[in-house]
């Protein structure tokens, strides 16, 4: 791609200020391990879900929904939730508040909070830092290659004849560049260097968005798309007819297995539903709930993250479908069998954006890449410094002894991501692999720990065992994740719940007070009435209804965000008023359903501050 010199020095300036920014703030990182991983729990939840939707905003998975939104238009709305997309909301209605409580630095150390200091309980936290790791490894390598990828398309100088080579050396340099100012500030460089990376990505989203409507006309658009293409309604069957516009679709459709729709949204929903009620896997994700500083702050931040992301990176996911649609078919026509989506974005870039603008919307996508690096980045120190060396070899160290070793170890996944990225040359083979298997042998075990008081730590091992040891063949196959989905969590949860009656109960006391701190709702029974032995004022969650009722709300409205964007820039009026009403009418819902009614703390704390009289603190007098 040619680039103008203004263009060529926006994104300079921009790496250039990135990578200032975040060394300038990061002093306050270096002072404990507190402040390096959760920001000292100090960090606004605004700006925690600022730098959580920038994480999630990546470039390929941007340019998988471009491709998404193209051959499937509309309808495709409803494809993430395969991964899930929907698990914030699940996460701002109860999650987030039930995991702040907790008070712990990881999700390893949650699981010793939940199971104790038993044989279970360290087995499951040996095997949660095993899958935070593997998952940290294989984003950092899909990130590279990735990069890689995306600059050498972009960037206008040729660092070597040979394509491959190009693209390891611009990964490099983008890699080397983000490290800077991620291993030396943690988690309070990550989020400052993210907001501004936020801002950066949101106006090129909207301008792109513009450029779509100013460019491409509903009738244009109508006569490039199949019939239904804008229509968000299905029935049994897909319905998208590509025949007469570009043969390729329709056995896009074919090969993804995606044709009897119904079906692939019963198995979505089934799969997403379990995956959020499990709450957030090991990542940045859980590290931002973590780092906010109270409960409801929490709920708030994740909630916020929907709010923020959604609008913006939708414009530009169908800013560039639309222009591809209408100007870009003949190219993809004449690629035959092996038509490249991927190539959407740098020819839409190239031929309608012009100098100066161009720039800086190459800047606000590196700076996907770099905020979804830095923030995965940031994780990996936080699993093996805090959970490994400072629990098992050398418990008594200072504060800057953890903090150094928390920059070695950054360095040391750096470098082994990297590795790895170098012998990988599919980005879709190991995201499949990581999203849909990996972490479909993680649902059922911590889908057991949130809501049944039984389930033990050597059960949570036994599954999650179970899980990864699924999934690891899965690599080799052509079986699809999404339909294998099933047999996956029907193996773990039997083999949890087998383990469960098969083993000891854990420490009743453990129990009591992970149920006493966190209070979820689920089948709690006997432990309530442990604790109301010791504490009659006790009252068990009985949220669960305003919660699901909050759930359903939540994905109406997480949905009609999604898809107002989109009607938007196809310029469907009255798509994009019934989306903008259930938008508004959602959200007053949630205002007095679930803004409202969020608490730091449990029901009958809110009532009264005074300790009972029955409380174990005053028996002991």
């Amino acid at each position: 791609m040619i680039l103008s010199a203004l263009d060529i020095s926006i994104i300079a300036a921009y790496l250039l200020a990135i990578v200032a920014l975040g060394l300038y703030i990061s002093k306050a990182a270096s002072k404990n391990v507190q402040s390096y991983f959760l920001g000292g729990n100090k960090l606004k939840w605004q700006l925690l879900g600022l730098s959580n939707a920038s994480g999630m905003f990546d470039i390929s998975g941007t340019m998988w929904m471009v491709y998404l939104l193209f051959i499937y238009g509309l309808k495709s709305v409803y494809i993430p939730w395969l991964w899930p997309s929907f698990n914030q909301i699940f996460l701002m209605v109860f999650l987030s508040i039930w995991l702040r409580r907790s008070g712990v630095m990881t999700g390893a150390e949650w699981i010793r909070f939940r199971f104790g200091e038993g044989k279970g309980a360290t087995l499951s936290h040996f095997v949660v830092v095993l899958f935070a790791l593997l998952s940290v490894l294989g984003f950092l390598a899909y990130g590279f290659i990735g990069i890689g990828k995306f600059a050498a398309a972009f960037l206008p100088w040729e660092l070597s004849v040979d394509p491959r080579t190009n693209e390891i050396y611009y990964g490099l340099i983008m890699t080397v560049l983000t490290s800077l100012y991620v291993i030396k500030g943690g988690m309070v460089s990550v989020v400052f260097t993210e907001v501004l990376q936020f801002v950066i990505m949101t106006i090129a989203c909207i301008a792109i968005g513009i450029v779509a409507m100013m460019k491409v006309s509903p009738e244009l658009l109508a006569r490039a798309t199949p019939d239904g293409w804008d229509s968000m309604a299905f029935g049994w069957k897909l319905d998208l007819d590509w025949s007469s516009l570009l043969a390729q679709a329709n056995e896009r459709i074919i090969s993804d297995g995606w044709s009897l729709f119904s079906v692939f949204i019963m198995l979505v929903l089934f799969k997403g539903i379990l995956q959020s009620m499990a709450g957030p896997a090991p990542n940045f994700d859980m590290q931002r709930v973590l780092s906010a500083r109270t409960p409801s702050e929490a709920a708030k931040m994740s909630g916020f993250v929907s709010l923020v992301l959604l609008v913006p990176r939708y414009m530009m996911i169908t800013g560039l479908a639309v222009l591809a649609l209408v100007y870009f078919m003949p190219q993809l026509s004449a690629m035959g069998p092996d038509v490249d989506f991927e190539q959407i974005l740098p020819f839409t870039l190239a031929n309608f954006i012009p100098s100066g603008l161009l720039g800086l919307i190459i800047a606000g996508l590196l700076a996907t890449f770099m905020s979804t690096f830095a923030a995965t980045t940031n994780a990996a120190p936080a699993y093996v410094v805090n959970d490994i060396y400072r629990q098992y070899i050398n418990p008594n160290a200072s504060a800057k002894t953890y903090v150094r070793m928390s920059y070695l170890i950054s360095v040391v996944f750096i470098v082994l991501g990297t590795a790895i990225g170098l012998f990988i040359p599919s980005l879709n083979a190991i995201v499949m692999w990581l999203v849909s298997a990996l972490y479909g042998g993680y649902t059922a075990s911590n889908l057991l720990k949130w809501y049944w008081w039984r389930f033990n730590g050597m059960a949570y091992f036994a599954g999650m065992s179970a899980g990864i040891l699924a999934a690891i063949p899965m690599m080799f196959t052509d079986v699809s994740p999404l339909y294998s989905f099933p047999f996956m969590f029907a193996a773990c949860l039997v083999t949890c719940i087998v383990v469960s009656f098969i083993t000891a109960p854990d420490d009743i006391e453990v129990v009591k007070n992970f149920y006493l701190k966190t209070r979820p709702w689920g089948f709690w029974g006997p432990i309530i009435a442990a604790v109301q032995k010791d504490d009659p004022s006790i009252c068990p969650n009985q949220e669960f209804k305003r919660d699901a009722l909050n759930v359903l709300i939540g994905i109406v409205w997480h949905t009609s965000l999604t898809a107002a964007p989109i009607f938007l820039v196809i310029q469907h009026w009255g798509g994009l008023t019934i989306a903008t009403a259930v938008a508004i009418i959602s959200s007053i819902l949630l205002k007095y359903m679930w803004w409202d009614t969020l608490s730091d703390e449990p029901h009958e704390q809110k009532i009264s501050s005074q300790p009972s009289m029955f409380s174990p603190a005053q028996q002991g007098k």
